[in-house]
C-alpha cells in the first residue's frame, strides 16, 4: 500500500488534528489511511504505509475497534485480518459523537446527578449547590438534545445546521 503525496498530507494532517482532539497520533493516522484509501488493509500493510512498528499498529487498531471506527474483514485465500472503516462520513461522525458522549459526557452527568442528590450542602455552599444544579440541568438538556440529533438522517441534520442563523433571527436570540 503506497500513498501518494496528497494521501501522505491527509494522513499527517489527520494525525496532527487527532492529537489536538485528545486522540493518539498513530490511531488517527491509521484511521485516516483506511478512510483515504477506501480499501481494507492488514496490519503489515498499514505498518509499511505509515512506516511505524507493527506493535504500534496492533495497539492502535485495537483502540479503533474499541471506538467502533474499524472492523475486521477477511480476504479470500488470506488468513490475515484486514481492517476497514466506514466510508460514510456521517456514520463516522455519529460513531465518534456517540462514543465520546458515552466515554466523556455521560459519566460527568452521572457524577453530577449523584453529587447533587447525595450531598448535604452547608449554608456557606448554597450558591455552589445552585451552580452544580445549573450545570447538571444544562448537561442533561444537551445530552437529550444530542441523543435526538444523532438519530436524525444526515440530510435532516444538515438542514438543521444550515438553518442555525435563521432560527436565531426568528426566535430573537
Amino acid at each position: 500500500m503506497q500513498l501518494s503525496e496528497l494521501g501522505n498530507q491527509f494522513v499527517l494532517h489527520w494525525g496532527e488534528m487527532g492529537t489536538r482532539w485528545g486522540i493518539n497520533r498513530t490511531v488517527s493516522q491509521i484511521h485516516a489511511l483506511l478512510y483515504y484509501t477506501g480499501k481494507p488493509a492488514n496490519a503489515e500493510q498499514i505498518a509499511d504505509a505509515l512506516q511505524i512498528a507493527r506493535s504500534n499498529v496492533s495497539n492502535s487498531l485495537k483502540e479503533l475497534q474499541n471506538w467502533k471506527l474499524v472492523r475486521i474483514t477477511h480476504m479470500m485465500g488470506d488468513r490475515r485480518d484486514y481492517f476497514e472503516t466506514s466510508l460514510d462520513i456521517w456514520a463516522l461522525f455519529s460513531t465518534v459523537i456517540t462514543e465520546r458522549k458515552k466515554r466523556e459526557f455521560d459519566p460527568t452527568v452521572a457524577f453530577l446527578q449523584e453529587f447533587y442528590a447525595n450531598n448535604s450542602f452547608n449554608n456557606n455552599e448554597l450558591e455552589s449547590k445552585k451552580r452544580v444544579k445549573e450545570m447538571l440541568d444544562l448537561m442533561q438538556t444537551v445530552s437529550i438534545w444530542g441523543d435526538e440529533m444523532i438519530k436524525l438522517k444526515p440530510e435532516t441534520l444538515t438542514k438543521i445546521m444550515k438553518y442555525g442563523a435563521k432560527i436565531k433571527a426568528l426566535i430573537g436570540g
